[in-house]
């Protein structure tokens, strides 16, 4: 087993259980305090972001990678990669959204040595699954203090794939052609956000050839086609902020979406790894300049 499976599945074994903030509160935290403590072992500058929501403080966690020997305010506006770390109830998210995690921490750890020329800001935000309370309000803040970005890339569902015939169903109004084989990432964009669009899918080219991928550019907000919105991407759309979304889809093609079913023997490490080659090049390529 390679060095890179071995570390994917060690931060998925960590994260694989139910994380919801009524039912599983207790294991909400430690996913939250697994994700700090990681970005700070592979030297992020680490911090929790409150927020209140459901009554309650909650935490969205952030490792900051800054480029050496620049004032903040000279900095270009980063470029973020996040995910949500919540569940719904009575499912153990493996797909949902360990996997887009464990693609998170290992881009930490891999590019620990990466000198930035633009900072880059990984993102696990809290209570996506309550309506994207977490993305909300750390774009709350953005917006607060005029903190742009150079655009977010947004992980959902990263783990699950099948190369049976039938395996993959179309989204109700999506004007593309969509395969029957649920093998391919999927890239979804807005049109303000085509560029980004086109810069993961010459990464995936580049690094993941053997992964293929699937691009869409939504109008406007994404409003005309509502299951291209249900992750955090949309609340970064909703304020003007270039965004796309990698997905394998969810359940138009992962039977144990939202399930007990979404557990860790379901998913697919040759899909994963591929995903997290493309997320690393990716970065490399839009913020990165020599490693140490």
């Amino acid at each position: 087993m390679s060095n890179r499976r071995t570390s994917i599945l060690r931060h998925l074994r960590s994260l694989v259980g139910e994380r919801h903030p009524q039912t599983a509160p207790h294991a909400l935290n430690q996913a939250a305090e697994y994700l700090a403590g990681r970005f700070a072992e592979y030297g992020w500058t680490t911090s929790g972001q409150p927020f209140r929501a459901l009554g309650k403080s909650y935490f969205n966690i952030l490792g900051i990678k800054s480029p050496p020997g620049r004032p903040a305010k000279d900095a270009q506006p980063p470029l973020l990669i996040g995910a949500h770390y919540d569940t719904v109830v009575a499912s153990p998210g493996a797909d949902d959204n360990a996997s887009a995690l464990a693609v998170l921490l290992e881009a930490a750890d891999r590019l620990k040595h990466l000198v930035v020329a633009r900072p880059v800001w990984l993102a696990a935000f809290c209570l996506e699954e309550q309506g994207l309370l977490g993305s909300r309000a750390f774009i709350a803040g953005l917006k607060q203090t005029g903190q742009l970005l150079d655009g977010a890339i947004v992980l959902e569902c990263v783990g699950y794939a099948s190369r049976d015939a039938g395996s993959q169903r179309t989204p109700p109004g999506v004007p593309i052609a969509i395969p029957t084989v649920g093998n391919f990432l999927g890239i979804v964009g807005n049109e303000a956000s085509r560029d980004l669009i086109a810069a993961v899918e010459r990464n995936a080219r580049r690094v993941a050839p053997t992964t293929p991928t699937l691009a869409l550019a939504v109008p406007a907000r994404g409003e005309s086609l509502p299951d291209v919105r249900r992750s955090d991407h949309a609340a970064f759309w909703d304020e003007g902020f270039r965004a796309v979304m990698l997905t394998d889809t969810a359940d138009f093609r992962n039977p144990h979406y939202h399930q007990p079913g979404d557990t860790l023997e379901t998913l697919d490490l040759d899909f994963l790894e591929g995903v997290s080659e493309i997320v690393v090049g990716c970065i490399e390529d839009l913020a990165g300049l020599t490693r140490r």
